[in-house]
């Protein structure tokens, strides 16, 4: 059905949530589930759920997998489309798909274009490519006539790429005008800022409903950097607020849930817009607080299949009578008849394994430390498992593993900031340089293509032994590291995090890119020590891997004691978990190489740095050792 029609019916408030494409099977397994628990009483159903789609079509098959088990759920699919250099062929097979599916529901948006396309050489713009969004909003119109119910983006805040508020709204009125049905705009924290905003928008002849789009904050780091990025304006309130607890990454979260509640309230209490959209990152704790905060409830009975897979092991009992061949459809044909607590026939276990095969589905991954206990089980432990941190070392069964802030891999600065900040390198020891700038907080470097943000105070805790291996004697340039930390307080203000009272822990860990000959030779090293207490992992573009850890090691390298709690393990890194990041690694190299014109000094050089050099991790285990690492890597220059 189309949204619009959905509002139409309504009178009360309603809710949208957005979901990504997982980049784990076990996160998109989990996702599934999650999205089943946040639209299940007695949470009230969304009105629709919206699926990200990556630019150029980067994500499109795991995002039309992920809508199509969405619509398997009985909810409403709200397909994005991201349409920048993207072909007709694969947007007329991804609205092929929709309509095969039942969705009647697409945000057409320009997307973010590829680098090489934005700024070496100019726009693709043929009959065969789309530009802009109102390009992609008239196609479908023409193809589709009013089948899909249209939506597009809105920027309370000007988008960074504008010329002001008044050239986005212009173009805003040029979407509505080509056929868009509805907006959902980007998130702000300003709320007087965005009512006024929406008049504006009326006063112009925007008459389509405006869904505010609203983003709970989930920790301090990724607000920091999606306030860099989309350059909306943040009251003094809300970093006031933040400052004294920026550390406690759970105090950061309950703020951020509560700030939301406060900014819904008013957004549906001001008339102006008819509900709200959460952009979840996947993470389910922020948003289902929010909505108990609200009170809001279901209207209607719960139109959510419930998975009848048992959240418990159960043994499988003789049950030779069984007729076999049992087919399962559906959860609602599905009587399952257990015989007790404990067992469960074959038939029924066939059963079972059929459905979560057609149906995408799994019980939920324990929390750590539970195992498979009843509190492990419990919804409180179910929809916060995976909550700290949200990013890369996260549990590969997360939904949220490997994305920090929403905006996926990639550069996180415009262009012109990218060549105002690194130049145009032509030779390693250049590419030294801007990386020791870069550590050195010199303001002709105050971001790298692997750091947005200026350098942490921890990490200047370890400096020298940075700046030394970033050097141009040995090139070893460090994108990711931190010290040894034997049980400091946790409100230490450099190396501190979490609640008050506890006690932190961190093993030393460094990741660089180094050559091949590099790579070789700390291996052969690793190989001369018998003590086990250094892990290593490298890997290249092209898919060559060395370690010297076991295939299923999972490396704690970051950990907490607090009062009341279980002990907190944040930072994992295994094999897994370095493998995904690695492909990102080396692509944000091939982007940054594609900043520069085809055939010249710089982008050769970039290309030649993603093909042959290697990615690092090192990880020292004895924390109570904090120049342990360091001495391996430089050893003498350690004392200099």
């Amino acid at each position: 059905m189309h949204l619009t029609d959905l509002i139409a019916r309504r009178n009360t408030p309603f809710h949208t949530y957005e979901f990504f494409p997982p980049r784990t099977e076990a996160g998109f397994v989990n996702l599934l589930d999650r999205i089943r628990r946040l639209a299940t009483a007695p949470l009230p159903p969304p009105l629709a759920v919206s699926i990200t789609w990556g630019a150029g079509g980067s994500t499109a098959e795991r995002t039309m997998e992920l809508a199509e088990q969405v619509t398997r759920l009985g909810l409403e699919v709200i397909l994005h489309l991201t349409c920048t250099n993207m072909e007709k062929e694969k947007v007329d097979k991804a609205l092929e798909k929709a309509r095969a599916l039942g969705i009647q529901n697409v945000l057409a948006l320009r997307g973010d274009p590829p680098r090489s396309e934005e700024y070496a050489i100019s726009p693709i713009s043929t009959p065969d490519y789309f530009t802009h969004a109102d390009d992609l909003v008239r196609y479908i119109r023409e193809q589709h006539g009013d089948y899909f119910c249209i939506g597009v983006a809105g920027y309370p805040t000007p988008h960074p790429d504008s010329e002001g508020p008044e050239d986005d709204l212009h173009w805003l009125k040029i979407k509505c005008d080509a056929g868009a049905d509805y907006i959902i705009t980007q998130l702000f924290y300003d709320v007087e800022g965005f009512e006024g905003w929406v008049k504006t928008c009326r006063k112009n002849g925007i008459d389509v409903p405006i869904i505010p789009g609203v983003m709970p904050i989930q920790n301090f780091a990724s607000f920091r950097r999606l306030v860099n990025l989309t350059q909306c304006s943040v009251p003094d309130s809300i970093m006031t607020a933040l400052e004294p607890i920026k550390s406690d990454d759970a105090a950061v979260k309950r703020y951020g849930a509560q700030l939301a509640t406060g900014m819904v309230q008013r957004l549906v209490s001001s008339g102006l817009v008819p509900g709200v959209h959460f952009c979840t990152l996947n993470l389910e704790k922020s948003v289902r607080t929010i909505l108990e905060n609200l009170g809001w409830t279901p209207e209607s009975s719960n139109r959510v299949q419930s998975s009848p897979l048992p959240r418990h092991n159960q043994l499988i009992e003789d049950d030779t009578d069984a007729p076999q061949g049992l087919s399962v459809p559906n959860a609602a044909n599905f009587p399952i008849k257990q015989m007790n607590g404990l067992s469960i026939s074959p038939s029924e276990a066939s059963q079972l394994a059929e459905w979560g095969l057609t149906n995408h589905a799994l019980p939920p991954a324990p929390k750590k430390g539970l195992g498979n206990s009843a509190a492990a089980q419990a919804p409180s432990a179910e929809d916060s498992w995976d909550e700290y941190p949200n990013g890369r070392f996260t549990d590969v069964r997360s939904p949220a593993y490997g994305e920090i802030d929403g905006w996926g891999s990639g550069l996180k600065i415009t262009a012109a900031q990218a060549l105002r900040d690194w130049g145009a390198p032509t030779d390693a020891a250049q590419l030294s340089d801007l990386f020791t700038r870069y550590l050195e907080s010199d303001p002709s470097a105050p971001t790298t293509p692997f750091c947005d943000l200026p350098l942490s105070d921890e990490s200047a805790t370890i400096l020298p032994y940075l700046i030394k291996l970033n050097s141009p004697q040995l090139q070893h340039w460090t994108v990711g590291s931190q010290p040894a930390v034997d049980a400091a307080h946790s409100e230490d203000p450099v190396l501190g995090w979490g609640p008050r009272g506890g006690y932190v822990f961190q093993k030393a860990y460094v990741e660089f890119f180094v050559k091949r000959e590099q790579v070789e030779r700390i291996h052969e090293r690793l190989k001369d020590r018998t003590d086990g207490q250094i892990s290593m992992y490298a890997a290249n573009k092209q898919g060559e891997f060395i370690t010297n850890t076991l295939k299923d090691a999972v490396n704690a390298v970051t950990w907490g004691v607090f009062p009341g709690q279980e002990i907190v393990q944040s930072t994992i890194i295994e094999e897994e978990s370095f493998r995904a990041w690695k492909e990102e690694a080396f692509d944000i190299w091939t982007e940054w190489s594609l900043l520069y014109p085809r055939l010249s000094p710089a982008r050769k050089l970039l290309e030649g740095i993603a093909s042959e050099w290697w990615l690092v991790s090192l990880i020292h285990h004895d924390y109570k050792a904090p120049d342990a690492l360091w001495t391996f890597l430089l050893g003498d220059e350690v004392a200099a």
